[in-house]
């Protein structure tokens, strides 16, 4: 039998030569430490070491393990008399870095304040994550009464105005898995919970270029919207504006819904996307 040596080739300065046991263990603690972050991502108003090990399925001896290192590197802090741990600096740092990365977002504001000054409501901005629209700016109206949205909360593609207005972008046979898949859970009175009604409203979307959530996802809120696409026809993501049902009236959300689709027709285009709906 022979015997070939070879030279291992030097390890990089500051790491030592990785083992497979080594590196499983690591990536579990990294994807350990992010289910962490996200579950205090979602959580108001912080939470207690008991409540994140519940909620991430961890033993509380790991839970803190993670937090400690999680908090040594600003991602997260706790504080309170219950000693409650929040998300951190560090990771707003992280999280800002995608929207500055990210021309969607940083030429879509402008235009946002824009309709918000033309409107004298909130103006939002949202993408699709998954199955989920998820909001990740906000330009907010000078009124009393306002409707404001955290930014990096999520909202269903079925019963939210940024949601129908990118849902009915996507292509009908993803629409079907999605409609398999997820359903239309009742959120409120006015969620539309049949798969008939949700096609009736995409096809009136499709041809007017505008979405409307009528208290479909929170009672006393209205909300118009619309879809802003790429270059292949693909939603990028949705504006639209939101504000209680006293102010936004049927009459109001008819002239408003052409000038929201004006506007996401303008970001569409200054993106170098196509705008398909007609005129």
């Amino acid at each position: 039998m022979t015997v070939i040596h070879r030279l291992a080739p030097p390890a990089r300065r500051g790491r030592t030569p990785s083992r497979p046991g080594v590196e499983t263990a690591q990536v579990q603690s990294l994807t350990r430490g992010l289910s962490i972050l996200e579950c205090l991502a979602r959580a108001e108003g912080g939470l207690t070491l008991t409540d994140i090990s519940v909620r991430v399925e961890l033993a509380p001896s790991t839970t803190h393990r993670l937090l400690s290192t999680l908090e040594k590197m600003g991602y997260v802090f706790q504080a309170g008399d219950l000693g409650r741990w929040y998300v951190g600096l560090q990771a707003f740092t992280v999280g800002s870095s995608f929207l500055a990365n990210r021309d969607f977002a940083t030429q879509s504001h402008a235009y946002m304040r824009r309709l918000m000054e033309q409107s004298g409501e909130t103006a939002n901005l949202a993408i699709l994550d998954g199955t989920e629209a998820v909001f990740i700016d906000q330009v907010q109206c000078r009124e009393t009464m306002r409707t404001i949205v955290k930014l990096g909360s999520r909202v269903p593609l079925h019963a939210s105005g940024v949601g129908k207005a990118i849902f009915a972008s996507l292509p009908d046979d993803q629409i079907d898995a999605l409609l398999k898949v997820k359903g239309l859970p009742r959120i409120t009175e006015n969620t539309i919970t049949s798969p008939e009604t949700m096609w009736a409203s995409i096809r009136v979307i499709r041809q007017r270029g505008w979405s409307f959530d009528d208290e479909e996802h929170l009672p006393g809120t209205r909300c118009v919207a619309a879809p802003i696409y790429d270059e292949h026809e693909e939603p990028l993501g949705a504006i639209s504006l939101a504000g209680p049902s006293t102010r936004l009236t049927d009459q109001r959300i008819k002239q408003l819904g052409p000038v929201v689709s004006h506007i996401a027709e303008e970001i569409t285009r200054r993106l170098g996307g196509r705008w398909p709906h007609p005129h």
